[in-house]
């Protein structure tokens, strides 16, 4: 029997481990799409005890404690931190084969080299072990940064946002890059006037434009993405249901926006033509500055109506959607790669249903112009998991090159959420371990390795082209 969690977890052949300690495991983490606060890394911020960088904003681990009948009062209530702590620690054991479970033990080794089981038990001394550790001068955000061997960061930030922060880091030096990631789902979300109209009055503030018409609207954004470039942005982020990809003409765009301004609810199909132009102009955009561009789809959010009039959005009430994408998608490419203005894309699902498409969809507009130029980006959210990793891996196999995959990223707001980019890598490095032991592939560990290498780091600093940046 195996010890839990060694230093050949999930690594059940000797190939794999060899791939895994040679070739992957020392590679630099590129975090291409994260939520961290830039406030906290430009602040150096010091979090006071574990829950303050465990708990707190954590949906995985709130949805756990819910699950497992904790009161909400321990979660996102006014509870102390410890007795919050001690809630997620009774939680714990129950979440065996969760991914929960992996990561929790794995963050624990990896920031504290706690090596504990965590439960009832053994929670206050993990906690005021951790909580002190913390303290300390390594443990602040940028030290935890260094600590996981972080070669570069991309936010999320919103087109309105004035990037101050990620100014403050370039003009300190921060060894380590934190760059913005445009995110203007605000931006083209016409499905509420009145919110519409306060971004409206967001963006005319931040770019100093003042907007009476749709082409003014244009320009006030096309202003704001070029700010971001001017910062250090070349990457940019779509969270939605679905691609939007309706016919249109400018004149209805134009109707439809100032029919929106003058206070006036749009119906379904002006706001589906809406956001289909918006994306286009957005994707023109990324393209014409060499950027790439990725669009998350799939997530259905807020469900839960009564706790989201308690807590308010984004709290951890959010699901798999059962959209259809195939189609919109390939006419979205479609139409920009006719005009050859299709940037560098990265496409992520939420429903696993959507695998074979994604991993299919995206040899329709690899052109030969580059590698990869086409991504198929690495299992998302709910799908962030052996499981759902392992099969993102074997269908991009099957059905392209996983050689010239981009790899892992965390999609997280935790600055405890690096050692996911370790459980990708593991997982990539036993598939192909255990390929070469049953001779599907040959033993040639060099180039095996040498493709592990570039999954883990190599590919992603290319194929962004952070070369320059990254000095690691």
């Amino acid at each position: 029997m195996k010890a839990f969690l060694d230093e050949n977890f999930l690594l059940q052949s000797k190939t794999a481990q060899v791939l895994y300690h040679t070739y992957a495991k020392h590679q630099p983490i590129i975090d291409y799409h994260c939520h961290l606060p830039q406030a906290q890394i430009a602040s150096d911020h010091q979090f006071a005890n574990l829950t303050q960088i465990w708990l707190n904003g954590d949906h995985y681990k709130w949805r756990a404690m819910r699950t497992n009948g904790v009161n909400e009062s321990y979660i996102t209530g006014n509870k102390s931190d410890y007795e919050k702590f001690e809630q997620w620690a009774k939680t714990v054991p129950y979440t065996l084969r969760n991914p929960l479970y992996h990561w929790t033990h794995l963050e624990l080794q990896r920031y504290f080299n706690v090596h504990e089981i965590l439960n009832e038990k053994t929670a206050l001394k993990i906690y005021e072990e951790c909580s002190a550790k913390l303290n300390t001068p390594e443990y602040t955000v940028r030290g935890l940064l260094r600590k996981m061997n972080v070669a570069l960061v991309c936010t999320t930030d919103d087109p309105a946002d004035d990037l101050l922060l990620h100014i403050q880091l370039k003009k300190e030096g921060f060894e380590i890059p934190i760059l913005p990631a445009f995110r203007p789902d605000n931006a083209m979300n016409v499905d509420n006037v009145e919110s519409f109209n306060k971004y409206v009055a967001r963006i005319e503030q931040a770019s100093n434009i003042s907007v009476a018409s749709f082409n003014d609207y244009l320009k006030a954004l096309k202003s704001r993405h070029d700010f971001f470039a001017e910062v250090g942005g070349s990457v940019s982020d779509h969270g939605l249901e679905e691609i939007y990809a309706e016919d249109y003409t400018d004149s209805e765009i134009e109707g439809i926006f100032n029919k929106i301004r003058s206070g006036k609810d749009l119906t379904l199909e002006e706001r589906r033509k809406f956001k289909s132009a918006m994306l286009v102009y957005f994707a023109e955009w990324d393209w014409e500055k060499g950027w790439t561009q990725q669009f998350h789809l799939g997530a259905i959010r807020n469900n839960n109506l009564r706790m989201i009039r308690t807590l308010g959005p984004d709290t951890g009430w959010d699901s798999i959607g059962d959209f259809q994408q195939a189609r919109s998608l390939a006419k979205f490419l479609g139409k920009l790669d006719s005009e050859n203005k299709l940037a560098k894309t990265i496409l992520y699902n939420l429903n696993p249903a959507d695998n074979e498409m994604m991993a299919t969809m995206i040899g329709n507009f690899n052109d030969g112009s580059m590698a990869g130029k086409i991504q198929w980006g690495s299992g998302w959210w709910f799908l962030d998991q052996k499981d759902g990793m392992t099969k993102q891996l074997n269908a991009l196999s099957n059905m392209g090159l996983v050689s010239k995959f981009v790899g892992m990223l965390t999609d997280s707001r935790s600055f405890l959420s690096f050692p996911r980019h370790e459980y990708f890598r593991r997982i990539l490095c036993n598939l192909l371990g255990e390929e070469i032991e049953n001779g599907e592939l040959p033993n040639d560990i060099e180039w095996t390795g040498k493709v592990v290498s570039d999954i883990c780091f190599n590919n992603a600093k290319q194929y962004f082209g952070w070369e320059e940046l990254i000095k690691k």
